[in-house]
């Protein structure tokens, strides 16, 4: 039997049109619609009916074939293949009634219900999009990031790509970060000494989970990284804010009892201060003194183009009390999710112990491909891009707040990829950011940096990394404009 070539429709959607028809076949032969020993309509038939070229149609066949959704009967034509995928056989499950869990009572940790600093997932939509972290890809190296992935696919790299590392990971990746990455920030480490997480979020969890507990003293920044509190609170360890100053956090703000101190040293989130060398040493001897960890995420360090870098505050280390948190996953992109640990090795061990429990290691291949990336020189020539397309925004984006009088709250000497700005007595940042949201701009409300006892709604942060260099000056106006409407 022909199955009718009315059957078969082209809907839109991502990929090359003879992608697409191998897709519509192998939906249709995957969902039972299409059954084994069925013939497919002639190539001609399709083509004609589909509206494309009948060599594409034929080559999606011959794709189909290859991967046993088809067979090929001399000059008989194409049919479904008897070895097919096939869809389960079994009866439909019966209409779902009324959840009778009490979902409340064994979800003793309520995550779902910290708040989060979110983004429309539309964002990209939006012409004045002043929001953090998110990828330019005007500036991505695309066709050498492709090239790279390509390496890692190749069969040279089989290995690397398909083994399970079990707690282990990429040795060429962990060795260009020994041998190029670290050394930038002054940190000499060993490879049992570094492990690689997906991102720096995945980093603090597994810093907090390894050091903390109930009956233990977390102390963060405040104002801080939001991502940061949700860690925190899981861990079930008590949490106590320092309020940072025009140098960061102060050490001899740190508490008595502490266990394990966060701290963004060279880049404080969300306020872009950074804490001077001789307060760095005083830290580490406050923490020599008082016998607690530091944790250091130092999470944009590469974007450091107004002013030279100062050393990591895990390179003052001589005690080994320093843990430092690294990302490519701000300077490449987002959803890379690839960071680094790098502290002493029975810390390490444990991290390792606890990443190979929960994910075993990030996937082979984005290793790999990065490896490349890095090795190849292709990341610093990114960098170096990235540096002068935010110099470029930084100026733009700080003449235009100079113009209309906006309040500067943060420091402005590093660089970066954002301010951190103070509105008016008055003006509340959360409805600012909705009443801005409808002009087409969207910022970020500060009250999820700080801390949640003492709250501020008067603060608010402004990217430049993910908005266009013409579109800035206009949507300060935009901004400026708003708050105008509030004094």
């Amino acid at each position: 039997m022909t199955i009718p070539v009315e059957n078969f429709f082209l809907r839109p959607g991502p990929g090359t049109l003879q992608q697409r028809i191998r897709q519509m076949v192998a939906d249709g032969i995957r969902s039972g619609r299409y059954r084994a020993g069925e013939k497919l309509p002639s190539s001609r038939r399709l083509a004609a009916h589909l509206g494309v070229s009948r060599i594409t149609v034929t080559l999606a066949y011959t794709e189909l074939v290859a991967g046993d959704y088809l067979g090929a009967l001399g000059r008989s034509g194409y049919y479904v293949s008897a070895t097919a995928p096939r869809p389960p056989e079994f009866d439909r499950a019966p209409v779902r009634g009324p959840e009778r869990v009490d979902w409340a009572r064994f979800t003793r940790s309520k995550l779902a219900s910290q708040p989060v600093l979110a983004k429309p997932e539309n964002w990209r939509s939006y012409p004045f999009p002043f929001i953090y972290g998110q990828a330019d890809p005007t500036l991505f190296d695309h066709q050498n990031w492709r090239a790279c992935a390509l390496m890692a696919l190749g069969r040279r790299d089989f290995e690397a790509l398909t083994a399970d590392y079990h707690s282990r990971d990429d040795p060429m990746l962990i060795d260009y970060i020994l041998r190029t990455i670290l050394p930038r920030r002054g940190i000499d480490a060993r490879p049992e000494e570094v492990l690689l997480t997906m991102g720096a979020q995945n980093a603090l969890w597994l810093t907090a989970t390894v050091l903390l507990g109930p009956g233990r003293l977390a102390v963060q920044e405040n104002p801080s990284y939001p991502g940061l509190g949700p860690i925190l609170a899981q861990s079930g360890a008590a949490r106590a804010f320092v309020d940072v100053d025009t140098d960061g956090l102060p050490p001899e703000a740190v508490p008595s009892g502490a266990h394990v101190v966060f701290t963004t040293a060279s880049h404080q989130s969300p306020t872009n201060r950074t804490m001077p060398v001789p307060r760095r040493h005083a830290l580490l001897a406050r923490a020599a003194e008082k016998d607690f960890v530091v944790v250091e995420d130092d999470y944009e360090f590469e974007m450091s183009f107004q002013n030279a870098a100062l050393p990591a505050l895990k390179s003052l280390d001589q005690d080994g009390r320093v843990i430092y948190v690294g990302s490519f996953s701000k300077s490449l992109f987002p959803g890379l999710r690839l960071g680094y640990l790098v502290g002493s090795a029975p810390f390490i061990a444990e991290a390792r112990a606890l990443r190979s429990a929960v994910l075993r290691h990030p996937p082979g291949q984005l290793q790999r491909t990065t490896a490349y990336f890095l090795a190849l020189g292709h990341y610093d020539s990114l960098m170096s891009r990235m540096a002068q397309s935010y110099r470029r925004r930084r100026q733009v984006m700080a003449e235009a707040i100079q113009s209309h009088d906006l309040t500067l709250a943060g420091a402005d000497g590093f660089g970066g990829s954002s301010f951190w700005m103070r509105a008016p007595a008055g003006v509340d940042t959360d409805r600012l950011a909705e009443r801005l949201r409808t002009r087409g701009v969207l910022i970020e409300p500060g009250r999820l940096f700080f801390d949640p006892a003492r709250a501020r709604g008067d603060h608010y942060r402004l990217a430049y990394s993910s908005i266009a260099p013409g579109k800035i000056a206009e949507g300060i106006d935009l901004i400026a404009d708003e708050i105008g409407r509030w004094t």
